[in-house]
């Protein structure tokens, strides 16, 4: 009795062809180890290398935008007007820090969430060059439509208040109107060209840069 030829069909490598061995008495199992003989390259290995560099994608857009925004900015301001945190001892400071406090806690609690919800549900990151790539509703955007933008200037008020800066201050009020003018004037309109319809009615719905206190049912 002969031998079988698709059994004995190897490739350039020496290696079993996996065009014929791919067939309805083969189970799922066995086509992913038999890919793995092949390649020797696990999907589990695909997979980690995937979330490794989504990582890397968010990571280098939070450096980029909100780290120097929020971070390295002020710092340099703390610096440069001699400024450093303390407690209050009045009680106008006392409450200005914690309100300062208050801000801090929403600001973050925005920021982190919207990030959460770019790179789930959006399927992107916060850094223009890398948008996401599906309309994103849900979470944070029920409240306000740039949570992330919103959560920064949060963040920067809450760092005037807690240390009674006045150049602090006026960053995080400088950083508040370039937003207010530049997402109407260039992020929307691209927004409304990729989503369409479904943006501009979540628009009518939804606040541009102030958080509403009850989510949108959208």
């Amino acid at each position: 009795m002969g031998a079988n030829p698709a059994k004995n069909k190897r490739n350039e490598h020496g290696k079993p062809d996996i065009a014929v061995a791919i067939g309805p008495r083969f189970m799922q199992t066995d086509l992913l180890s038999r890919a793995r003989a092949l390649t020797g390259v696990r999907i589990a290995d695909v997979v980690v290398k995937s979330r490794g560099f989504v990582l890397v994608r968010h990571l280098f857009a939070i450096a980029a935008l909100p780290f120097v925004v929020a971070v390295l900015i002020p710092t340099w301001l703390a610096r440069r007007n001699h400024i450093a945190l303390a407690l209050g001892v009045t009680a106008p400071y006392v409450l200005a820090q914690i309100a300062g406090v208050c801000l801090l806690t929403i600001g973050l609690s925005l920021f982190v969430s919207s990030l959460r919800r770019f790179a789930g549900d959006g399927q992107g990151t916060l850094a223009p060059w890398d948008p996401p790539r599906r309309l994103v509703v849900s979470g944070p955007y029920r409240y306000v439509r740039n949570p992330m933008i919103s959560g920064v200037v949060f963040v920067l008020l809450a760092e005037a208040l807690m240390l009674v800066s006045q150049p602090h201050a006026t960053w995080a009020l400088t950083v508040f109107a370039v937003n207010a003018v530049y997402i109407p004037l260039f992020e929307e309109p691209q927004l409304k060209q990729r989503f369409g319809r479904s943006y501009i009615e979540y628009c009518e719905h939804v606040p541009r840069l102030v958080p509403r206190f009850r989510p949108e049912a959208y």
